[in-house]
């Protein structure tokens, strides 16, 4: 039952993926119902504005039946329970286990501290995908309270969340939506064990994340390499310092001052990092979260493509979190500031430091992120020498060289010189166009190939 101090915690969370406040009951209840059932539960409290500032509200028995009565009529029918702390009335909704639910305004999902309504093709896969429950809201059977819990690491995210560690370790995890009690048992789900657990390799093969240097902009010299898994927010601090030690630094000196100009801005790794762990997909076990850090460039993978329900074409304009709890933690956290804004971050700050726009690829069980320096102009191996200010990779020199032999040699002439396809000569011949050292003159058939000095 809510005391003094758990209201007091509440406050201080806000609202999130598990607590929406009202300042009193309004046409917007049933969706805020639907929307908590159809995702993994949570309490509306009446009485509390959206600031967090206590209005209070005068509960009556007319009130409860009225608030009964609204989630009776939803589809299928919900069933609350009601809770009274002093003038605050606690309106307590658990998952739903016929889903999807709706009400007279439509489906509608709990993402993050919004409710959303549901488009008629994302209630479609809704219905057919709900059967599987997400990885981060399942209760984990192995854990055991407390042999497994590590004290500290709940101590470092409630400093992180700036949460004041008011009430007992046990209710400030029931409170943050990671564990349940079940009888006289505390257990955990996953978002909790990723986060709070002593050992979290004990537990899953898909927690730890993996960093690489190489010597080059190839997969044949490495340099270093480390594996975290010691928690969500141990794994993001780790491997952004990973990151931020490799990466080479300009200088540029104004009157007596020193700027250091890092080849990467922090915020678009950083933001590229945290998306990894949160979005990947918990449940592939085929490989581990990768940040490797080439001489040019830095990419950044993670297992599990664009979350369910979201179009390509909706990419980096609309949030959908494939982990929702999991997002709900770090959301509190320095590390997610604004929810939803993670794509575009990446992109402006790439953006105002005058580097490459950053590449992103989606297939269905893997996402990549791709940062690239100013030096780097192409993907397949640049080798030392520099042709007019452009970095060019071993294939194009050869390729500027056979040109020059020969004016009128054509893609498949090129490709038997060169060792590669006619697909990969032709994008080699296309990128040469488009930095300005390769020209075409006349028609396809019967024209030829001019260098450009």
């Amino acid at each position: 039952m809510m005391d003094k101090d758990g209201l007091s915690f509440i406050l201080e969370q806000g609202e999130d993926q598990f607590i929406e406040f009202k300042e009193s009951l309004d046409k917007s209840i049933a969706k805020e119902i639907v929307a908590f059932s159809n995702a993994n539960g949570g309490r509306i409290f009446l009485g509390i504005g959206n600031n967090g500032t206590i209005k209070g509200i005068i509960i009556t028995n007319t009130l409860k039946s009225q608030i009964q009565d609204i989630a009776k009529n939803c589809d299928p029918k919900i069933i609350i329970k009601l809770e009274q702390f002093e003038n605050i009335l606690i309106i307590v909704v658990e998952e739903g286990t016929n889903k999807p639910y709706s009400c007279k305004d439509g489906f509608y999902l709990r993402t993050g501290a919004n409710s959303q309504k549901l488009t008629r093709d994302e209630i479609f896969e809704f219905a057919i995908t709900e059967g599987r429950i997400s990885f981060d809201e399942q209760i984990n059977k192995d854990f055991i309270f407390p042999d497994d819990f590590d004290e500290k690491k709940l101590d470092d995210y409630v400093k992180e969340a700036k949460l004041s560690k008011t009430i007992s370790s046990e209710l400030i995890l029931i409170n943050l939506g990671v564990s349940k009690k079940i009888g006289n048992k505390l257990v955990l789900n996953n978002a909790g064990v990723l986060f709070f657990a002593r050992n979290p390799e004990k537990f899953f093969m898909t927690s730890k994340v993996v960093c690489a240097e190489y010597a080059t902009n190839e997969k044949v010299k490495i340099l270093d390499r480390k594996f975290y898994d010691d928690g969500i927010l141990s794994n993001i601090k780790n491997a952004i310092n990973f990151v931020e030690k490799r990466i080479k630094l300009e200088f540029e000196i104004k009157s007596a001052k020193r700027i250091e100009i890092p080849q990467y801005p922090k915020e678009a790794f950083r933001e590229a990092i945290i998306n990894a762990i949160m979005h990947r997909d918990y449940f592939d076990k085929s490989s581990d979260i990768l940040i490797e850090n080439y001489r040019n460039k830095l990419v950044i993978y993670n297992p599990g493509g664009l979350v369910k329900w979201l179009r390509p074409e909706e990419f980096g304009k609309i949030s959908k979190t494939r982990n929702s709890i999991i997002a709900s933690l770090l959301s509190r956290t320095i590390y997610v500031e604004k929810m939803g804004t993670g794509i575009k971050r990446i992109q402006d700050s790439m953006k105002n430091n005058g580097l490459p726009e950053p590449k992103f690829e989606f297939y269905e069980h893997s996402f990549y992120v791709e940062l690239s320096d100013k030096t780097y102009a192409l993907k397949d191996g640049v080798k030392d020498g520099v042709k007019d200010g452009v970095r060019l990779s071993k294939n194009q020199d050869k390729i500027l060289e056979a040109i020059k032999q020969n004016p009128n040699i054509t893609a498949d002439e090129l490709s038997t010189i060169i060792g590669i396809n006619k697909r990969n000569t032709e994008k080699n011949l296309l990128k040469l166009k488009e930095i300005g050292l390769l020209k075409r003159v006349g028609p396809d058939k019967t024209g030829h190939w001019e260098v450009l000095q």
